[in-house]
């Protein structure tokens, strides 16, 4: 297949992941994306025990803080971009998401992130592809997030289970950087990929090197800035189809517990990638740095 061409232009927009904020309730996540002139943010709908330092919330049932959050996106004009986590697996009951679905509708929410679990090749396509079908009675699109720990654990991985789904551009690929390059994945295998089946990308940098054993401690605690690591970002931007909904998805827990302020943090992690846009001269006429 041809790859997409060199100057192709960055994404027009940029979303703030719940990881780049990881210390904040989905309402301080709005507020601090519209602060930052973030177009989205990318939300946890409920904490997790792997995230300690995620506060708890509750947005399932209509609460308060789901009311609020949902209040601040309308009055900021932050969208909800894409929402986890939606973990399938070989026991997954999946209808046990309607209530997270409903909940992610009523907030606006535009797309569910899926990781895959489940060992036995048929049944996993089969719950994959029901999950794929409930979220769309709910108006809900749906990524596949490829990670190597994973049973879906790379680009290709993703791209043959979404294509034999075939709903372009309502079931695709969330392609995290990161896990493009942990997978032993490329940014050539990236531009050649079909655009139709990639519905959002993922920016951060990292270090050249990281053990099997470190992987998720990476991947949900600890990444690099752009710039301070050894990716490719300017590449991985323009092997993305031009115009695709991008976060900057970047935790640093040792910044958190070191004391630096959230909004410092995130804004830390925006205005790298901002500033690699407008360093390499990728911006198109719809990007505002």
């Amino acid at each position: 297949m041809q790859s997409r061409p060199a100057e192709a232009p960055a994404p027009g927009r940029l979303a703030l992941d719940h990881l780049t904020a990881v210390d904040s309730t989905p309402s301080q996540l709005v507020t601090l994306a519209a602060t930052l002139g973030c177009a989205g943010v990318c939300l946890f709908m409920e904490p997790m025990d792997v995230l300690p330092l995620m506060p708890q919330f509750a947005l399932y049932g209509m609460t308060d803080e789901a009311r609020e959050t949902k209040a601040r996106m309308e009055a900021l004009g932050v969208e909800l971009d894409l929402v986890y986590p939606f973990t399938l697996a070989g026991r997954t009951q999946v209808a046990s998401f309607c209530p997270a679905l409903e909940t992610a509708a009523w907030l606006g929410a535009g797309t569910v992130n899926v990781l895959l679990y489940d060992r036995d090749p048929s049944r996993r396509f089969d719950i994959f592809a029901a999950f794929c079908t409930l979220a769309q009675d709910y108006g809900l699109d749906t990524v596949v997030e490829f990670y190597p720990p994973s049973q879906c654990p790379s680009l290709a991985a993703a791209l043959e289970l979404v294509t034999r789904v075939n709903q372009p551009g309502r079931v695709g690929v969330n392609v995290d950087l990161l896990h493009l390059m942990r997978s032993g994945g490329t940014l050539p295998e990236l531009a050649a990929a079909p655009a139709e089946f990639l519905l959002y990308g993922q920016y951060c940098d990292g270090a050249a090197m990281c053990d099997q054993e470190s992987l998720d401690i990476e991947a949900s605690s600890q990444r690099r800035l752009a710039g301070e690591g050894v990716f490719d970002l300017a590449g991985f931007t323009a092997a993305l189809p031009p115009g695709l909904k991008v976060s900057v998805e970047l935790p640093q827990s040792d910044a958190v517990r070191a004391g630096i302020p959230v909004g410092a943090r995130a804004a830390r992690a925006v205005d790298g990638v901002r500033r690699l846009w407008a360093k390499r001269d990728l911006k198109p006429n719809n990007v505002i740095l």
